[in-house]
């Protein structure tokens, strides 16, 4: 499987909201139904495959197999560090700016200096009915320029950036359009159709190659994207294993503590999984001997080593890019995985031949958390931790390892096949 199909991905999802969308496209054209939250699942049909989204942000699909005995869960996130829009600055010294809020802890300076566009969604009224449009100003439209050295002498030593003053997108001179007037064009109606715009700056660069003998790819939202899309392409190629239901979950807001009603403490994954459960005439005791037999895999990318900056991994655990899945561990259980989730998928990698790394931060760095510690408070499931590793995380454009990719997808299919049963309290027999 060469890398397309990840480069597509990653160029689609311009936004959260297009990330969920190019998603859900991908499971039209294989066949799924869509459902929604506010109709009755009376009537699934066992063999065929469902998603619905919450927020147009956050997506769950699965596999219906009818009288469920356990779950099959990958969850990864939708979003990546970015700006978003807050209103347009009046027209100061002959220009008008954006104003602009940071969302998530992005690498600031690496945004400087190059063409942005904006994406994102309009809510938009036509007579009684209230809908989301996708919005996508899919040119050069933006830049937030840099301060040149001769007006600050410090500027090429790495200066601090103040987000108000340093970080304001330029729009356009005096008689740039209104935002609104501009999104209203783009979507062909009139501006007071518009009744809200939730719109991020995009940078414009696709994925592309890199290295010598094009061992390395470098694009805009690497996290998380690639890892939502290795769980997908798994989760469409893998047969359910006899008596599991095969989620897939892109979780939304990881990057600002995932505490919305579509992040990974909201309750879309124990939602899913309660009303498939209900579909398929669950009663009494079911759910509980069910959640006990099923297990997560929570998919986010993590640190390779540093080529200028070996001394910030961990001297005995320092992945690199190429050199296999991470399997992420931290005493804390900012990542869930555990001696029992651990051993599993070292015998799942072993016997399909998929290299492991394991990942740990030094001793005097904290790391920081992602979904599964969190998901874990709403669904009490066995849950591993893993990605690739990659360089500059949170940056406009970053780098990871192109075999790692094919890695990742294939342990997600491995996972998403294994006939694995739990037979007691951490005791497990694979088929």
């Amino acid at each position: 499987m060469a890398l397309e199909s990840l480069f597509q991905f990653l160029d689609a999802g311009v936004s959260r909201f297009h990330s969920a969308a190019h998603a859900a496209a991908l499971l039209d054209r294989a066949g799924f139904r869509a459902l929604e939250e506010t109709a009755a699942w009376e009537d699934l049909q066992e063999g065929q495959g469902y998603y619905l989204t919450r927020n147009g942000s956050a997506l769950a699909a699965f596999y219906y197999t009818g009288a469920p005995q356990g779950f099959r869960i990958i969850a990864s996130h939708g979003d990546s560090p970015t700006f978003q829009v807050k209103a347009a600055f009046p027209p100061a010294g002959g220009m008008t700016r954006l104003e602009v809020e940071r969302y998530g802890g992005m690498i600031a300076p690496s945004w400087l200096d190059r063409p942005l566009a904006l994406a994102g969604r309009a809510m938009g009224a036509q007579g009684e009915t209230l809908a989301p449009r996708l919005v996508y100003l899919d040119r050069d439209l933006l830049i937030i320029p840099s301060l040149c050295p001769h007006f600050d002498r410090e500027a090429s030593l790495g200066r601090k950036l103040d987000p108000q003053a340093d970080l304001q997108p330029l729009l356009g001179d005096d008689q740039a359009p209104a935002l609104r007037e501009l999104v209203a064009g783009e979507l062909g109606v009139e501006p007071q159709e518009i009744l809200s715009l939730e719109l991020t700056l995009t940078p414009r660069q696709k994925a592309v190659y890199l290295g010598a003998q094009k061992e390395f790819f470098a694009a805009p939202r690497i996290d998380d994207l690639e890892c939502a899309w290795a769980s997908l392409e798994g989760f469409l190629a893998a047969d359910p294993a006899p008596g599991m239901v095969n989620l897939w979950v892109l979780l939304d807001n990881e990057e600002v503590g995932s505490s919305t009603r579509q992040g990974a403490c909201g309750t879309l994954v124990e939602d899913v999984m309660d009303r498939i459960l209900l579909a398929a005439g669950a009663a009494g005791q079911d759910r509980y001997r069910i959640y006990a037999n099923s297990m997560a895999l929570s998919a986010d990318n993590g640190h390779a080593v540093h080529p200028n900056h070996p001394e910030k991994s961990d001297p005995l655990n320092s992945p690199k890019m190429n050199g296999g899945v991470l399997l992420k561990m931290n005493a804390s259980k900012r990542y869930t995985t555990d001696g029992i989730m651990e051993a599993l998928l070292t015998r799942l990698a072993r016997e399909h031949d998929i290299p492991l790394q394991v990942f740990t931060n030094r001793g005097d760095i904290a790391g920081g958390s992602t979904l599964g510690n969190l998901l874990q408070h709403r669904v009490s499931i066995p849950m591993a931790d893993i990605g690739a590793a990659q360089l500059a995380m949170h940056a406009c454009v970053e780098t990871a390892g192109a075999k790692d990719a094919l890695w990742l997808e294939q342990l997600c299919r491995t996972f998403y096949a294994a006939a694995v049963t739990c037979t007691g309290d951490g005791r497990y027999t694979l088929a």
